[in-house]
């Protein structure tokens, strides 16, 4: 067992005695005492804001987020607190991940179990793993790659199937779009694995002849993420100077 240190993530931790039906109103996901939930704070517009990972400890509540989304989703939250007993305050626990057995007071990632366990205060080593191989292999967003603040869609990112939304929890923000793109018939653009021949920058547009058809996005491996309009995402596809092919039935 290796714990590898994830350098790019804060832990904010709140605490008062109004904590849970405060976060209960805001996130996607409930926060489960004991539990590592995967969940994210949405625009009133139902966009993707910041993703994260929340532990009710019993006295308080963690929240793994990516760096550079801290200062923004620490501010936010302080906007919605109002006069709530709720306390914001950034730790300085380190986030440390691994793959298979993990040490005592590890919790396995909620979104894939291919993706391991993370743990929090636990001294880590430099990484090892290549995680953004295991992303394109299980088909994981991330922060700031194929997640886009203020843009992206949590159920175009595959947050039913990453355990990332709960629908049948109360009111949250962004809830009314999101209740309404989970109750149409089907999704016409979505992030998928595709398979990629060449390689091209990450956001790269992809075209179906010339019409666009997606924007290319973390590859390895021969295989890339995508996200697709899934109408035009037949054949023949490129970006940039790669080719591009996604399979019927690959995992999206």
């Amino acid at each position: 067992m290796t714990a590898e240190t994830a350098a790019d993530r804060t832990v904010l931790r709140l605490t008062g005695s109004e904590r849970g039906d405060f976060l209960q109103g805001l996130v996607t996901n409930d926060a489960r005492p004991g539990a590592l939930v995967y969940s994210a704070l949405l625009s009133p517009q139902g966009k993707y804001l910041a993703d994260f990972f929340l532990l009710d400890r019993g006295e308080d509540i963690l929240i793994d987020v990516k760096d550079d989304l801290a200062p923004a989703l620490a501010q936010r939250l302080a906007m919605y607190r109002l006069r709530a007993d709720v306390q914001i305050e950034e730790t300085v626990l380190e986030v440390t991940r691994g793959r298979g057995d993990g040490p005592e007071g590890s919790h396995p990632d909620p979104r894939d179990a291919g993706l391991g366990w993370r743990a929090y205060g636990i001294a880590g080593e430099r990484q090892v793993t290549d995680w953004d191989a295991l992303r394109v292999t299980h088909v994981i967003p991330e922060a700031g790659v194929e997640l886009i603040p203020d843009d992206s869609y949590i159920l175009e990112m595959g947050f039913d199937r990453l355990n990332g939304v709960d629908h049948r929890k109360g009111c949250y923000v962004g809830q009314e779009v999101t209740a309404r793109m989970k109750h149409k018939t089907e999704l016409r653009k979505g992030l998928a694995q595709v398979e990629i021949e060449g390689t091209a920058p990450v956001g790269t547009e992809i075209l179906a002849g010339e019409k666009p058809a997606g924007r290319l996005f973390t590859q390895s491996g021969g295989k890339a993420l995508a996200y697709l309009r899934f109408d035009r995402a037949k054949g023949a596809l490129t970006a940039g100077e790669a080719a591009i092919r996604w399979p019927e039935g690959a995992k999206s």
